[in-house]
C-alpha cells in the first residue's frame, strides 16, 4: 500500500479586475520559497511583516511590499513582474489570494494560510474599498488584461456591503467558501500551515515562535525583542509605507489608511443579527462545523 503523499493539481485560471491566475504556470519554484495566502484583509500584511523578521532577523525599514509581491494580482502584468521575482536572491516569499486548485503547487515551498471570520474580512475590506481612489480604480479597469465586469464603488454603508458580498458570492472580489474550504482541506500536508488571526491577536509571540519553526528558521536569541516590536501593530502602522503596495498610492490617507484597525468584532453593533446569524449558518453548511467554528474562534 503507497504511503505517497497527495498534493493538489491546479485545474483552473481564475480572471477578474484583480487576478491573472495564469503567472503561476510560468513560475519557477525554489526548494525554500514560502507562500502567503488569504482570502483578504486577514492578516496578509502582517503575515508578510512577520516573515520578513524572521528572514532577515529584526532587521528595520525592510522594503516588505516590494519583497514580497502579490504574485496573482494582474497589475503589473505577469512580463514584467515573473522577471522581478526571478532576480530576487532572498528568501523569497510570495502572496496570493487564489485558492488552491487555481495555484501552482510545489511539494516543496512552504505555504502559510491565515483565516479570519468573514464579517471580520469584509469590514476590514469595506474600509479598504471605500478609501480606494481614483488611481485604484484605474489600475484595475482602465489597464490591458482586464477579464469579466469592472469593479465599481462600493456601498457607503458597511452592513448592505456586507450583505451584498454574502448573497453574491464574494461580490464585488471573488467566493469565500471556496477559498477558504480549498486552503482547509489541505491543512494536514507537511508544507502546508493554517494559522487564525485572532490567534495572532491573542498571543502574537507564541504564533511567531511557531511560524519560525514551520519555516524552519531559528532567530537570533538577542532580536527577538526586535522581532516583536516590528511585528506590532503600532509600529506597523507608524511604519506603513514600507508594507503597503506602491507605499499607499491607491488610499486615500495613504498607506496607514490601508493598515487601518487590526481588530474584530467590529461588525457585533452595526450588523442586524438575522444577518449574522445567516453568515453563520451559511459557514457550516458550506464549511462543516469544524471549519465553521476554526474560521469564527481560531484555536483559542
Amino acid at each position: 500500500m503507497s504511503n505517497a503523499i497527495s498534493y493538489p493539481r491546479k485545474t483552473r485560471e481564475m480572471h477578474n479586475h484583480h487576478f491573472d491566475s495564469t503567472i503561476w504556470n510560468d513560475l519557477v519554484f525554489r526548494d525554500d520559497d514560502i507562500v502567503v495566502s488569504t482570502y483578504a484583509k486577514s492578516g496578509t500584511t502582517w503575515m508578510q511583516q512577520i516573515i520578513s523578521q524572521l528572514i532577515f532577523d529584526g532587521q528595520e525599514g525592510l522594503p516588505v511590499a516590494e519583497m514580497s509581491p502579490w504574485l496573482d494580482l494582474r497589475i503589473p502584468p505577469k512580463e514584467i513582474k515573473l522577471p522581478e521575482v526571478e532576480e530576487q536572491s532572498h528568501r523569497r516569499f510570495l502572496k496570493t489570494h487564489l485558492p488552491v486548485d487555481a495555484l501552482v503547487f510545489s511539494p516543496k515551498a512552504k505555504y502559510i494560510y491565515i483565516g479570519r471570520d468573514g464579517r471580520d474580512v469584509m469590514w476590514s475590506m469595506h474600509n479598504h474599498h471605500i478609501t480606494a481612489n481614483e488611481t485604484w480604480y484605474d489600475a484595475l479597469n482602465n489597464t490591458p488584461g482586464l477579464v469579466g465586469a469592472p469593479i465599481g464603488k462600493p456601498h457607503i454603508d458597511p452592513g448592505e456591503y456586507f450583505s451584498a458580498w454574502l448573497d453574491n458570492e464574494g461580490f464585488p472580489f471573488w467566493p469565500f467558501w471556496e477559498n477558504v474550504i480549498s486552503w482547509w482541506s489541505i491543512r494536514d500536508l507537511p508544507n502546508v500551515y493554517l494559522i487564525h488571526f485572532a490567534d495572532l491577536k491573542r498571543d502574537m509571540g507564541r504564533e511567531i515562535e511557531k511560524i519560525a519553526a514551520f519555516l524552519e528558521i531559528s532567530p537570533s536569541a538577542d532580536k527577538w525583542d526586535a522581532i516583536l516590536t516590528h511585528c506590532s501593530f503600532d509600529y506597523m502602522k507608524a511604519n506603513a509605507t514600507a508594507s503597503v503596495p506602491l507605499g499607499g498610492a491607491f488610499w486615500d490617507g495613504g498607506a496607514k489608511t490601508f493598515i487601518h484597525k487590526g481588530t474584530n468584532g467590529r461588525w457585533k453593533d452595526l450588523l442586524d443579527p438575522e444577518i449574522s446569524k445567516a453568515y453563520e449558518e451559511r459557514a457550516a453548511a458550506e464549511l462543516g462545523e469544524e471549519a465553521a467554528h476554526w474560521l469564527a474562534h481560531g484555536n483559542g
